[in-house]
């Protein structure tokens, strides 16, 4: 069983069927007829036509977020082993804790794109390295908050030099 929230309300209790396109919601039986269509899947359900795209899966937090007739929906997935995770006391348990962001090779930083302090969000620019003539933009890794800047701007680094720390 899978437990969907969609857009940060509703929760629905999904127990799919081996195919997945059968199954039950809230205890009521399901049947859809999905086809593939472009980019996009064109899905029949309840004798009613929808057209859904996958705009976006983060398998490590379980959000798949669809476009279905235009409309945007963020779909929060959890299953029994959250559930089991939750009731021992160590939901969260599985989420991916970094502390500090390491320079992926020797180079020179360009621009730091944070201040101590900054609330920043997964895949933010953080810092711009020079390194074989190139830029490489370095991004976070997961949302935090920046509890210091360890590198100034100008200096060179070497590979795995600590260039901030999270809280």
């Amino acid at each position: 069983m899978y437990h969907a929230t969609v857009n940060n309300g509703i929760t629905f209790d999904i127990r799919p069927a081996s195919s997945g396109m059968k199954g039950t919601i809230d205890g009521r039986d399901y049947e859809l007829d999905v086809v593939s269509a472009g980019k996009g899947l064109h899905i029949l359900w309840n004798d009613k036509s929808y057209s859904a795209e996958v705009v976006a899966i983060d398998t490590e937090n379980k959000v798949v977020t669809l476009k279905v007739n235009q409309n945007d929906y963020e779909i929060r997935l959890k299953d029994r082993f959250d559930d089991l995770l939750k009731s021992l006391g160590m939901e969260g348990a599985g989420v991916k804790k970094v502390k500090d962001i390491k320079a992926p090779m020797p180079g020179m930083v360009l621009n730091i794109l944070v201040e101590e302090g900054t609330a920043v969000e997964k895949d933010q620019a953080l810092v711009i390295l020079e390194a074989m003539k190139m830029e490489n933009v370095i991004k976070s890794p997961v949302a935090g908050v920046v509890k210091k800047v360890s590198v100034v701007k100008g200096n060179a680094v070497e590979k795995n030099a600590v260039l901030l720390e999270f809280q």
